[in-house]
């Protein structure tokens, strides 16, 4: 008997079976796979600026290909990167981490993996904090960690209590995992909600915190804040953050830690199995975008800023959207469970999943389900796209819905 071609290949490891694909990364998939048909296809799915790289960075670039950047760079990252990127840390953030604490990855994703692989053993507990980015999840059953999830909604603002975070942790508490601000809700903690953490965390010594910061720079109301800022806590956080959002450098895959002088020893020695050095050319680019003068980067803020009144004020009429009013990053994260239970032209919307394919193949619109990010009943929107593609992509959605609702 012939073997099914993909069965004759063999088992595969426990491991991946249980891994989920990104569903990022897959609608985008399928959002490319109908372009490819000739439809057209708006995609808010990819939290992806649709910005391109500053004329500097670009030039940075290219003088490290003529000045022979071409060999392999110490695994944490070149030197005067590192130092860089501590001065960045003290001088935007009022953090003091040497040199020798910063690791630079292949993105901030690997920064993270770093992490987890390098602190979680098999049933170890991990706080996740959601709805939360799409990869915390899976990195900790890629460890074979515990995930215990901390939930919030939009009525809170998508924000979890302290009190919350201290009835989640246990004896087997090792991690816990947070964005601020938040992919996929745009929602950001101040100062006094992360004092309030650190109390908390700060009683729990043998707790580690990664501070997911890669959204810093897209804060609309108010201003960052970082939890490694309370000295109580300093040594049990991890700060993670990168060059892809704040520069527009996606394709660079550059991300970088401060971390406990332990930490980041245990991540230059993982990061030196899995992958080495990142990149030599982007690491040089990178320098030059950690120099970007500040207007630059308060220029591309209020651009998102427009952009978010934008879609608040067109989603504002669309039936069935609950939404809330995002502080920083580019996303919308509405509820809408009320259109579930509908159906129109062979499409039965039952759950946020459904609604996705609905919107995708009826109306081209490409979106991410909420159940990705912890978070059923919503589904995620970028606006990280262009004025005229929003105005579009919003007006079919708002067709769709009536088509779904009133047909």
């Amino acid at each position: 008997m012939l073997l099914n071609p993909i069965e004759s290949m063999g088992k595969l490891s426990q491991r991946i079976q249980a891994l989920s694909e990104s569903q990022t990364i897959a609608m985008a998939r399928r959002s490319r796979e109908l372009q490819a048909q000739g439809i057209d296809i708006i995609s808010l799915s990819l939290g992806e600026p649709d910005l391109n790289v500053a004329e500097h960075v670009k030039a940075a670039a290219k003088q490290a290909v003529d000045d022979n950047y071409s060999h392999y760079p110490p695994v944490a990252g070149y030197a005067d990167l590192r130092k860089a990127i501590s001065d960045k840390f003290k001088q935007q953030n009022g953090l003091d981490y040497s040199p020798e604490q910063i690791v630079v990855s292949t993105g901030a994703k690997q920064a993270l993996a770093n992490v987890v692989l390098s602190l979680v053993d098999p049933e170890d507990e991990v706080i996740i904090l959601a709805p939360y980015w799409v990869s915390y999840l899976e990195l900790v059953k890629l460890a074979e960690g515990k995930p215990i999830i901390v939930n919030s909604d939009i009525s809170t603002d998508f924000k979890v209590t302290a009190a919350q975070l201290d009835n989640a942790i246990t004896a087997d508490t090792r991690l816990i995992m947070f964005s601020s601000p938040s992919n996929p809700t745009g929602s950001f903690y101040t100062k006094e909600e992360l004092a309030a953490f650190a109390k908390v965390i700060a009683r729990y010594p043998n707790v580690v915190v990664i501070s997911d910061e890669i959204y810093e720079h897209i804060i609309f109301d108010g201003r960052h804040e970082s939890l490694a800022q309370f000295p109580e806590i300093y040594e049990q956080v991890v700060t993670v953050n990168g060059v892809s959002k704040a520069y527009a450098m996606t394709g660079y895959r550059i991300g970088y830690m401060g971390a406990p002088l332990w930490i980041a020893k245990a991540c230059d020695k993982m990061q030196g199995q899995f992958t080495s050095a990142a990149s030599s050319i982007a690491q040089r680019a990178t320098i030059a975008a950690l120099a970007t003068p500040q207007q630059d980067l308060d220029a591309m803020r209020d651009l998102f800023r427009t952009r978010r009144d934008l879609v608040l004020k067109l989603f504002s009429d669309v039936e069935g959207f609950r939404t809330n009013v995002p502080g920083g990053a580019f996303y919308l994260f509405p509820e809408v469970s009320a259109l579930f239970g509908h159906s129109f032209n062979g499409h039965q919307v039952n759950d946020a999943n459904n609604l996705c394919m609905y919107f995708l193949n009826e109306c081209h619109v490409a979106m991410v389900s909420g159940e990705a990010f912890g978070a059923p009943g919503y589904v995620r929107l970028s606006y990280a796209t262009s004025e005229d593609n929003l105005k579009e992509a919003i007006r079919r959605v708002r067709v769709g819905v009536e088509k779904l609702l009133h047909h």
